[in-house]
């Protein structure tokens, strides 16, 4: 059995959302890594978008730091919200009631454009 990959890119927009941009599986040997790139800037950022278009696989242990950073920003009344969610990983959020919690966007733009009640 091969140890899933994950690739992660991350950047800051002028306004201050932290996207994080995802490529492979996210599951117990590469949740460290997801983890870190939601943490980059030394604690979960109050407004985080996370790209999924290339995620191919996601587990608990995904939905783990999904919950972890989800509760973090909205500690610091912020808010995380998720792009391009594939069909697979929709179903799974849909499955642990994570969707009505987070709100899933279909592009990376229309989770940028800023909310007036989100």
């Amino acid at each position: 059995m091969s140890q899933a990959q994950l690739t992660v890119s991350h950047h800051m927009t002028a306004d201050g959302v932290h996207v994080v941009v995802l490529a492979g599986e996210i599951d117990h040997t590469t949740t460290d890594l997801f983890r870190q790139a939601l943490t980059a800037q030394g604690g979960f950022a109050p407004h985080t978008v996370i790209d999924f278009r290339a995620v191919t696989f996601m587990d608990s242990s995904g939905i783990n730091v999904l919950v972890a950073a989800n509760n973090a920003a909205r500690a610091g009344n912020g808010w995380l919200r998720l792009a391009h969610t594939p069909k697979p990983l929709a179903e799974l959020l849909h499955i642990v009631g994570l969707d009505d919690v987070i709100t899933l966007y279909p592009t990376l733009e229309q989770a940028l454009t800023p909310q007036t009640a989100a």
